[in-house]
C-alpha cells in the first residue's frame, strides 16, 4: 500500500514560474524601448543650391558678388553655432560654384567638403545618412531632398531660386519631415 504522505499534494509551481518569466520579458523590452529612446538621435540635413553665379567666359560659371554674400550668409548661419550644435559634414557637387558656396562654412568649420557626383543620388543619400547619423550635414546639391526624405514629388530647388533651403530630419525610427525655408 502506498504511504500516505507520498500521495500528498505538491503545491504548483507553474503560474509562478510564468510570472517571473513575464516580468523577466517585461523588463527586457522596457531596457529596449529606453535604449531606443536615449540613442534615437534623428539625422539633420541642410540642402542648398549653389549660390548666384555669373559666367566670365570659363566654361563654369563662378559665383558672383551676391552669391559671395550668400556664401558668407551661410556660413554665418550654421558656422557660428556653438560646438556641439555646428555641422559636422559637407557634401558638395564636383561644380566650382557648389564648391564656392560651402566655402565660407568649411573655413570655419575646419572641415573638408567632400565631392558627389549627381548621378547616383540614392546611393549618396544612403552614404550621408549611414555616416552621419544623429548628425548635422550641409549638402550642396538640392536634388538630393527627395531621396534623403523619402517623398518623391518634392521637386529639386529651382535654378533661379539661390535663396531656398530644404531642411530634412531623419529620425532613426519613423518618417522623415522636410522644411523649406529662404534664407
Amino acid at each position: 500500500m502506498a504511504n500516505p504522505s507520498s500521495l500528498q499534494r505538491k503545491p504548483f509551481w507553474a503560474p509562478v514560474g510564468l510570472a517571473a518569466v513575464s516580468a523577466l520579458g517585461a523588463a527586457l523590452v522596457m531596457a529596449l524601448l529606453v535604449w531606443l529612446l536615449v540613442t534615437a538621435k534623428s539625422t539633420t540635413v541642410i540642402l542648398v543650391r549653389d549660390a548666384e553665379t555669373v559666367s566670365d567666359g570659363a566654361a563654369q560659371p563662378v559665383l558672383s558678388a551676391e552669391g559671395r554674400a550668400r556664401a558668407e550668409l551661410l556660413g554665418r548661419m550654421f558656422g557660428d553655432a556653438p560646438r556641439r550644435d555646428r555641422v559636422d559634414a559637407i557634401y558638395v557637387l564636383s561644380t566650382p560654384a557648389a564648391q564656392a558656396t560651402a566655402l565660407p562654412l568649411a573655413g570655419k568649420l575646419g572641415v573638408t567638403p567632400v565631392g558627389i557626383a549627381p548621378q547616383a543620388p540614392r546611393a549618396w543619400a544612403r552614404r550621408i545618412l549611414r555616416e552621419h547619423r544623429g548628425g548635422r550635414i550641409l549638402v550642396v546639391a538640392p536634388a538630393l531632398a527627395a531621396e534623403l526624405s523619402g517623398v518623391a514629388d518634392i521637386p529639386p530647388i529651382p535654378p533661379t531660386e539661390f535663396g531656398s533651403m530644404y531642411i530634412v530630419t531623419v529620425p532613426r525610427i519613423g518618417r522623415a519631415n522636410l522644411l523649406s525655408v529662404d534664407y
